[in-house]
């Protein structure tokens, strides 16, 4: 019985260390867009030890940039952060199609000082420009 009680009282507490570290996690959806209506995502944010912002962003059903027509080569993320003007670029989307499955997935990990408020992303010739140069393709709202 009192192997019992402490069964209980360290996964009650194992529980509540998982919950609050799960909890710091902001989950932001993308808007729906009318460049790639079927696509849906949303970005993950979080603060990892070092006070810096985790951003994972995920992506479903989200078109190959060759299927816009549009002559770009990449698609780019970027970030309005909550205290600048200016968007910076967070990386190129990372696709992949599964064998299994004929939806499109696209994903970035990144890592950034800056809290971010906004992210949305364009397609591009060059991934590494500093400035988007082309319409959003799919954005989030403030946040």
């Amino acid at each position: 019985m009192r192997y019992y009680k402490r069964y209980i009282a360290f996964t009650s507490l194992a529980i509540c260390l998982l919950l609050s570290f799960t909890s710091n996690a902001q989950k932001v959806k993308f808007e729906p867009s009318s460049v790639v209506p079927s696509a849906e995502g949303h970005a993950r944010i979080s603060k990892d030890k070092n006070d810096n912002y985790e951003i994972k962003i995920e992506l479903v059903n989200f078109a190959p940039v060759e299927k816009l027509q549009t002559g770009k080569t990449t698609y780019v993320v970027w970030m309005l952060a909550a205290n600048q003007d200016a968007p910076k670029n967070l990386g190129q989307l990372k696709s992949e199609k599964n064998v299994l499955s004929k939806a499109a997935k696209a994903s970035l990990e990144t890592v950034s000082k800056d809290k971010p408020r906004k992210i949305f992303i364009t397609a591009e010739t060059d991934g590494k420009t500093e400035t988007p140069q082309n319409e959003i393709v799919i954005s989030t709202g403030n946040f």
